[in-house]
């Protein structure tokens, strides 16, 4: 694995790849970088965006979710124990979203490149991203 999704990069490569930028599009397309990791955080983010009407899907949410998270180049990266300890030990000055706090420490122990569009994600020096 060498790069973890953030949870809207996971939605649009699912329902809308024209709101990815060219270079992550060509990351998506390029079975060498398979599996793209995705935090299990972000099934839960999904699900309570849904929930509070910030955000509506293709289809109802356990289909969206059981197609999305079943695609061959996806791999559901669970919650360890570590993750769960360094999302409460990451250096600097990180914000208070736990969905986040849990991406970037997934990403930092699995040494991969997050894809986000987030742009407090992206200025985080702690960790390494992409998008542009």
């Amino acid at each position: 694995m060498k790069f973890l999704l953030d949870t809207n990069a996971w939605i649009w490569f699912v329902d809308s790849p024209e709101k990815l930028p060219k270079k992550v599009r060509e990351i998506g397309r390029d079975g060498a970088n398979y599996p793209l990791g995705l935090s299990a955080i972000s099934v839960w983010e999904l699900a309570r965006k849904v929930s509070l009407g910030k955000l509506k899907l293709s289809e109802p949410l356990s289909q969206w979710v059981n197609r999305a998270a079943s695609l061959p180049f996806i791999e559901i990266v669970p919650l360890t124990p570590e993750i769960a300890i360094e999302s409460n030990q990451l250096p600097g000055d990180f914000h208070k979203d736990p969905a986040d706090q849990i991406i970037t420490a997934t990403t930092r122990l699995r040494r991969v490149t997050l894809l986000t569009a987030d742009q407090r994600l992206l200025n985080y020096p702690h960790v390494k991203t992409l998008w542009k």
